[in-house]
């Protein structure tokens, strides 16, 4: 499940509209974070220097910011809210937002890919759904 998951991050590497749940969002970031520390290893092993992990930063960094866009429209905010990242604090909040659920009904970004699209606002809450 997570390299399905890793994979259709990665085809949807330049779409930057919709919705991605959490499961692809973190799917992501393991997979990633896993090839950046081999490549690391085999840098200071092969190459003295860091070359593969580099590769990797540069190969991956339009799809990480693709995916972090729309985790973040999951939760009905903006990929623009990325930027608060710099501040230091925001970190944290991204963080909070990455972690949170879901929203159920469709929202500003489209319908929601975990619950489908026969849910709305008015009937349900996020108490009410497991």
């Amino acid at each position: 499940m997570i390299w399905k998951n890793f994979i259709l991050a990665l085809n949807n590497a330049f779409n930057f509209n919709g919705r991605s749940r959490r499961s692809e969002f973190w799917a992501f970031v393991l997979v990633s974070s896993l090839f950046s520390a081999a490549a690391g290893f085999w840098d200071q092993r092969v190459f003295g220097t860091e070359v593969l992990e580099t590769m990797l930063q540069v190969a991956f960094f339009l799809p990480s910011i693709a995916i972090s866009t729309r985790r973040l429209h999951d939760v009905n905010r903006s990929g623009w809210w990325q930027l608060i990242a710099f501040t230091g604090i925001g970190a944290l909040v991204l963080l909070y937002w990455y972690i949170k659920d879901s929203d159920i009904a469709p929202n500003d970004y489209g319908d929601g890919p975990k619950y489908g699209n026969d849910i709305s606002s008015e009937k349900y809450s996020n108490d009410q759904i497991v």
